[in-house]
This record gives C-alpha cells, structure tokens and sequence, in this order.
C-alpha cells in the first residue's frame, strides 16, 4: 500500500503495524487448516472404516460410520464458511503491510512478490474449499441416496484424493504466510520494534 496512506494511519496502528494488538488473519488461518484437516481425516476415516473396525472394537469405542462422516462434513461446510473470513482478513492486514525492500524470503521471493502471491492464492484456496464443499454435499445428500448404491460409503475416494491435494497447496500457501511474518515481519511485533531501534523489554514487559 502506498506508504503515504499507512502514515495517515500510523497514529492509530499499534508496533505490529495494525489498529489492534493480536493480528486476525494467522488465527483464522490456523482455524481454517484445521477445521479442513478434521474434516477430511475423518472423511478418509470413515471410508477406511470396515477395514478399522476391529480397532475400534479393541479399544472398546463405539463407533457408528455415520458420524464420522457427520464431523466431515460440518468440519468442511465450516472450513467453507470461515475462509471467507479468513480471506478477507487476510487483504484487509496485507494493504497496512510495509515489509522491507531489500530482502528476499528463502525462496528467493522479495516482499510483495511473496505478498501477491500470498493473496492469490488465498482467493485460490478460497474457490477450492468452497467447490469441495458443495461436491461434498452433493455426495452427503445426492450421491449417498441413490438407489443404485451398494454401500453405506458417503465420499467417494476420487473426492479424498482432491482433498489431499487441496492440503499440499494449504502447506505451500501456509509456508508463503508464515515467510512473510517469520523472514519479512509482517505485522510482527517484536520485529518491527527492532527495525524502530526501540527496547523490547521496556515496550513489551
């Protein structure tokens, strides 16, 4: 963002360079790959459950296949729902971001090439999880109810496959964020105090 709108700003953002103290885009992040993970490890659970089942009857847990499947598909319908969030968090701290110019990431991206490609493909990630939920719940409501079915099976594997992939790009996309907060400190408190010249522990005791 043009550094002559962040200074008309500056009286009100805090040392992390935000008007509140703890940034939200990280948060909703975690709680994006989180809710995604869940909800697709218990997918592939549910899909491997004839093969579990015997684990389950071992460890005296009662387990029914359809809730499994239940927790998949809320987890990923709330994964959908929270990454809008997520998204636009994400913009909204990335326009009051004034990263160094002079440094490159580990992998040889600069600031603001790392920071586009950051938000693109979080709008990329965005479209994906929200696709993957409406296949998900064709599958739960269209797909699981026809007649033709043999099995009480609600994904199909094709579907967990995507899923998978979906969680390498999450990794990739993940490692960009945490460069730009770790390597460029973005919105990172103690980073941006040192670059100040200001002392840590008087500020931050």
């Amino acid at each position: 963002m043009n550094s002559e709108l962040i200074d008309q700003l500056s009286g009100s953002l805090g040392a992390n360079g935000l008007p509140y103290t703890i940034p939200i885009h990280p948060n909703l992040v975690h709680l994006t790959i989180g809710l995604f993970i869940i909800g697709m490890t218990f997918d592939i659970v549910g899909v491997l459950f004839p093969f579990e089942k015997w684990v389950f009857k071992f460890l005296a847990i009662t387990v029914e296949r359809d809730n499994l499947f239940n927790v998949g598909w809320y987890n990923m319908l709330a994964a959908s729902i929270i990454t809008f969030f997520t998204v636009a968090a994400g913009f909204y701290e990335m326009l009051l971001a004034t990263p160094p110019a002079d440094m490159k990431s580990a992998w040889g991206l600069q600031a603001m090439e790392t920071m586009l490609w950051h938000g693109v493909g979080g709008v990329f990630l965005l479209a994906l999880i929200v696709v993957l939920t409406i296949w998900r719940g064709w599958q739960r409501f269209v797909w699981a109810k026809q007649e033709y079915k043999q099995t009480d099976r609600e994904v199909q594997w094709i579907y967990l496959l995507a899923g998978i992939a979906i969680m390498f790009i999450l990794y990739v996309h993940g490692t960009l964020g945490a460069q730009m907060a770790a390597e460029f400190g973005v919105h990172n408190t103690a980073d941006n105090l040192l670059r100040s010249h200001q002392d840590l522990n008087t500020i931050l005791k």
